[in-house]
């Protein structure tokens, strides 16, 4: 049986489950001395709206957003759920895995197979890279071939040996200190030394070269070695590797497969979105080359071709978690970066050696953790993460900032990262929740809004164990930040339609915890005018909350905060003023008075956007909505508990009035329809009389101004 969404958070058993409004058994509410936390005002709700909206990764916010299964839009792509053995030959990109017994000498060399090497040489694109290492290997017959992660240079070297003739290929171990180099070129032809390992306590320096040269020369053959960027290269001159283009690697494998329809396929639509994308890796070009060449002209076929960019990306992904030599750091950063796509990079770089601090805690809990004060520089890193950085304003509170702003390449990469690594790696959960809970007490409102968001994925991968692991706890916080994170969380993730939020937050709406009520009701309110369609569940849920009377004054007011947030934003504001009316024919006293309390509210707002703004702007000239909007203020104004709120908000929309001409046309039309009964004339004559400026002096010309349309001059009978 399917747990329910309370169950999954870690609450009673629902026999056990306390009275909505009171604590559950043997539950303290807010554990720990302090104020009620209800009673903070430090996170006041529109400002914490602004704050959602304007840094929430922008695809939340994006048409037709859906998840499901355990990647992205319910599918699965590539290599999944199964085992790989033996060597995978992707064209670009040869790697070769031993996994045999330890205890091989540090000098172990093997030939490589000549069919191997005879079949990359059949597909191997040459660009002007390959050339310029070419040249200087036969001049020079050792060269150090540096590059980037995943960028073919490991093919590239053996094919620089291979194309010098060399009676056969030898591969070096990587475990070969460069002290020994020498001695490991002991037979006839070529060698290879793939991805060197080098440190500032093993160098590969130029002298090591020159030994091995002497010795090469003796024997007549050639030396390949390939690393990362380094800096541990002294005296040495690495030649730079950049792979050939993608369309050059596609093409090469089509000559082989389809020579005589190479042209035409590579003009097929996909192909060409495919290779737009100027950074595409030798193994993907690889790849998606061999799902061309099966391309049989069926419309299957051709949205197979369409769906590999999405294929790639997740393929990449796993590549990046799964990889043994990929260290953790750099995982670290690439996560990171995950969650702080589109933003400055310093934040990614800063936070993901937070974020490895936890992983060496969880792999090597017997020592403590270090992270190196200085390390790779933000070109590099952004590089092995296939993204890119360039400066731009940032909007701050203060005004325009240039930041260095950090994005991957593919958009659809931050959430299929971290989809995978929550689903994929379990082992690694406990790092990345730590991880979170930090970001959530983070005093800037960027990086908790992000940490809100990377939650909404994974709960929209896996909800009972991130509600259970990382909401709940927010939920139930003392502290007002991680009950904000809470609420975000569960409102992004509503955004990705997870089946069980809505209800779970209807749930919570009467649940026996103060801090699960106050995120439900928060987290409500921010989602309405981000999803005007649910502007009815969600009014239902908070008026269910509003029936029990034993909610405090600061509970109330919060209720009613969320449920002006509303109409303070969002479209189809309309139906939202609908919904409000439906509340009023309600019979229950508290349930009407949520309505006018969070109607009156919401009408005294004069930021962009308000409700003031959207009258002038277009409700007054729908029918429905301006009857409905009278309705509202009628009622406010005649009920005793609201008539001070109403006549406030009134004042705010009369100085608004004062500065557009559109308030003051729709204030015009809405003070006769405000007027049923001489009562009401007199409240708003008064009204209207005893007003004052904002700066306190005298009443404003637009005030009488609207006391001549309260009070119209009588037409003349008299003919002329």
């Amino acid at each position: 049986m399917t747990a329910s969404p309370a169950a999954a958070v870690g609450d009673q058993a629902p026999e056990e489950q306390a009275p909505p409004g009171r604590p559950a058994p043997d539950e303290e509410p807010w554990p720990g001395a302090g104020p009620d936390p209800e009673e903070e005002n430090s996170h006041e709700a529109r400002a914490a709206q602004r704050e959602l909206v304007a840094h929430t990764p922008g695809f939340f916010l994006g048409e037709g957003t859906r998840f499901g299964g355990s990647l992205v839009g319910g599918a699965q792509h590539g290599v999944s759920g199964g085992r790989v053995d033996g060597d995978v030959y992707l064209g670009g990109r040869t790697e070769i895995h031993h996994h045999g017994p330890v205890g091989t000498t540090p000098d172990a060399s093997g030939e490589v197979p000549r069919e191997r090497i005879e079949e990359l040489a059949a597909v191997f694109a040459e660009g002007p890279a390959f050339a310029a290492a070419l040249k200087r290997l036969r001049e020079e017959r050792v060269l150090v071939l540096s590059g980037a992660h995943a960028t073919g240079r490991n093919a590239a070297a053996l094919m620089l040996v291979h194309r010098l003739g060399v009676p056969a290929v030898h591969a070096l171990s990587p475990e070969t200190a460069p002290a020994a180099l020498s001695g490991a070129l002991t037979r006839p032809g070529g060698y290879v030394l793939r991805d060197l390992p080098l440190s500032r306590n093993r160098p590969l320096r130029d002298t090591h070269l020159f030994a091995a040269r002497d010795q090469l020369a003796r024997t007549g053959g050639c030396l390949v070695v390939t690393v990362e960027n380094s800096p541990h290269l002294p005296g040495v001159t690495p030649c730079p590797w950049a792979p050939p283009p993608a369309e050059e690697v596609v093409r090469a494998l089509l000559r082989r497969h389809r020579p005589d329809e190479a042209d035409a396929l590579l003009a097929l639509a996909p192909v060409a979105r495919f290779l737009a994308d100027t950074d595409r890796r030798p193994a993907e070009a690889a790849a998606f080359a061999g799902a061309l060449a099966a391309y049989d002209g069926s419309s299957q076929s051709l949205a197979r071709l369409a769906d590999f960019g999405q294929a790639a990306v997740e393929e990449q992904c796993r590549a990046w978690l799964g990889d043994p030599e990929l260290g953790l750091r750099e995982k670290a950063f690439v996560i990171a970066l995950a969650v702080f796509d589109q933003a400055p990079y310093v934040l990614a770089a800063e936070l993901a050696d937070k974020l490895f601090l936890h992983f060496e805690r969880l792999q090597h809990p017997e020592r403590p953790p270090t992270v190196p004060v200085f390390g790779p520089a933000a070109e590099d890193r952004l590089a092995l993460a296939r993204a890119t950085g360039e400066v731009r304003q940032e909007q701050t509170e203060w005004g325009p900032v240039p930041q260095f702003m950090a994005a991957f390449h593919d958009e659809r990469t931050p959430h299929v990262l971290l989809t995978e690594v929550w689903t994929g790696h379990p082992s690694a959960r406990p790092a990345l929740v730590e991880w979170l809970r930090e970001l959530a007490r983070d005093g800037r409102p960027l990086v908790r809004t992000r940490a809100a968001a990377a939650a909404a994925l994974l709960t929209a991968a896996d909800p009972p164990s991130t509600i259970a692991l990382l909401v709940n706890g927010w939920a139930t916080a003392q502290a007002v930040g991680p009950r904000v994170t809470a609420a975000n969380t569960l409102a992004l993730a509503q955004l990705l339609d997870v089946p069980i939020v809505l209800r779970l937050l209807t749930q919570w709406c009467t649940d026996g915890h103060r801090g699960r009520r106050w995120t439900a009701i928060r987290a409500l309110g921010l989602l309405a005018p981000l999803r005007p369609d649910l502007a009815g569940p969600v009014l239902d849920a908070l008026a269910a909350r509003a029936r029990f009377d034993a909610s405090s004054p600061a509970e109330q007011d919060h209720l009613t905060e969320s449920a002006a947030l509303l109409l303070s934003a969002g479209t189809r504001r309309e139906e939202v003023l609908a919904e409000f009316v439906r509340l009023l024919q309600r019979d229950t006293p508290a349930v009407r008075d949520l309505a006018l309390a969070a109607f009156a509210r919401a009408c005294d707002n004069d930021e962009e956007g308000a409700l003031v703004g959207w009258y002038a702007e277009s409700g007054m000239y729908q029918q429905d909505a301006a009857r409905d909007l009278a309705t509202l203020w009628r009622a406010a104004l005649n009920d005793r508990s609201h008539t001070r709120a109403a006549l406030t908000a009134l004042r705010t929309w009369v100085h608004v009035a004062a500065r557009r001409s559109d308030a003051a046309t729709a204030l015009e039309l809405l003070l006769p329809a405000l007027v049923v009964s001489a009562d009401d004339r007199k409240r708003l004559d008064h009204e209207l009389r005893t007003m004052r400026a904002q700066d306190g002096g005298p009443r404003p010309p637009m005030a009488e101004h609207l006391l001549t349309v309260l009070h119209p001059a009588p037409m003349s009978t008299e003919r002329p």
